[in-house]
């Protein structure tokens, strides 16, 4: 109806800017109207810009070249007050940058034989408890933590055991970082693994396939107990995973969703509600949705063992903004529906979506 149409979000694009590069990564300065774009020259380098949001422009503040084609940033594990950059690039360099002083790195490890695809930060910016750490995921089959304050080596190193094949890890996540003891990691792989390494106990908790290289995977939230987890692919599928209740043999309960034919490159949950979060996609397109619990989130089976009891989904929005795959998104920790993505057409957009309190 039109009523409830008015009612519903809107997708709105503030402000286009064009690239003269391809860009990766976006992500917002916390506690600040900035945002940086990650990515690479045409001749081969890596780009990092940052621009700042002045009313309806971009005004480019600084460039800063590196050697190697940066992929992908966080600045999960910095604290509000430093506000540090971690960057993965093409050549398995994890680096940590101060962007007041950007020309050498604050820290850096060779960390992975091949490009580093996939990276996330915890324990930083005020969100999650236990130490800062890094996770980053490679080409090179091996999913590492690290800690920066920690020398050159990984805290944490999940690889192929002797003998498995490597799958290229796309895609890392934190999650479970409710106190001090807790941490775990989610990855997804070029096969459709998605596999969840438990840090307390240094082991595997939990695997499964979804049938299609694993684009993005993110928990709604990092610092609580785990709630749910989303995971897109390339086949235009995403998966959503109860993640209250793990069954002994069945796992998590989990629905699933066609969002679109092409490729779903990335998700992200709203800052301000874990319940509502954006895919968006290869056809250049984004989708916002909202996720209904059911009405009891477990039961008990034939056997006695609590089992997940999946919920709902519900489309609130969608926009074609690109002819190109929009890689990169990040919502503003700070300013509620303000969103950055980047697309293949090199072009970073900010966008604001409205009446996310309706919801």
């Amino acid at each position: 109806s039109a009523a409830a149409g008015a009612e519903r979000p809107q997708v709105v694009s503030h402000v286009q800017q064009a690239l003269s590069y391809t860009v990766f990564d976006c992500k917002w300065v916390p506690r600040s109207a900035r945002l940086l774009c990650l990515g690479s020259a045409a001749r081969g380098t890596g780009l990092i810009q940052l621009y700042e949001l002045r009313g309806a422009r971009l005004q480019l503040l600084r460039e800063i070249e590196k050697p190697k084609p940066i992929k992908c940033g966080t600045f999960g594990a910095t604290s509000l007050q430093q506000r540090y950059l971690a960057t993965g690039d093409f050549d398995g360099n994890l680096n940590i940058w101060n962007l007041e002083a950007p020309e050498i790195p604050v820290y850096s490890v060779k960390g992975h034989k091949e490009i580093i695809n996939s990276i996330d930060g915890v324990g930083g910016l005020g969100i999650g408890e236990g130490a800062p750490e890094i996770v980053t995921g490679s080409r090179d089959g091996t999913v590492k933590v690290w800690d920066p304050r920690q020398n050159d080596t990984p805290v944490a190193n999940m690889e192929p055991v002797q003998g498995e094949s490597k799958r290229d890890c796309w895609t890392v996540a934190f999650g479970n970082a409710y106190n001090q003891e807790e941490r775990v990691v989610c990855a997804g792989y070029d096969n459709g693994d998605i596999k969840l390494f438990d840090l307390k106990t240094m082991s595997l908790r939990w695997e499964t396939n979804i049938k299609n290289g694993v684009c993005s995977v993110e928990f709604d939230r990092k610092d609580i107990n785990m709630n749910k987890l989303v995971a897109t692919s390339l086949e235009g599928k995403f998966h959503v995973f109860d993640m209250r209740t793990q069954h002994p043999t069945k796992g998590f309960a989990s629905v699933s969703e066609k969002a679109q034919k092409s490729t779903i490159w990335q998700v992200r949950h709203l800052p301000q509600n874990r319940d509502v979060f954006m895919t968006s996609g290869g056809s250049g397109s984004l989708h916002l949705w909202k996720y209904e619990y059911p009405a009891q989130r477990s039961k008990k089976d034939s056997e006695g063992s609590e089992m997940g009891v999946a919920g709902s989904l519900s489309l609130l929005q969608n926009v074609t903004l690109s002819t190109q795959p929009i890689s990169s998104l990040d919502w503003s920790p700070d300013k509620k529906g303000l969103c950055v993505c980047g697309a293949f057409d090199q072009t970073v957009r900010v966008l604001i979506v409205t009446k996310l309190n309706k919801i």
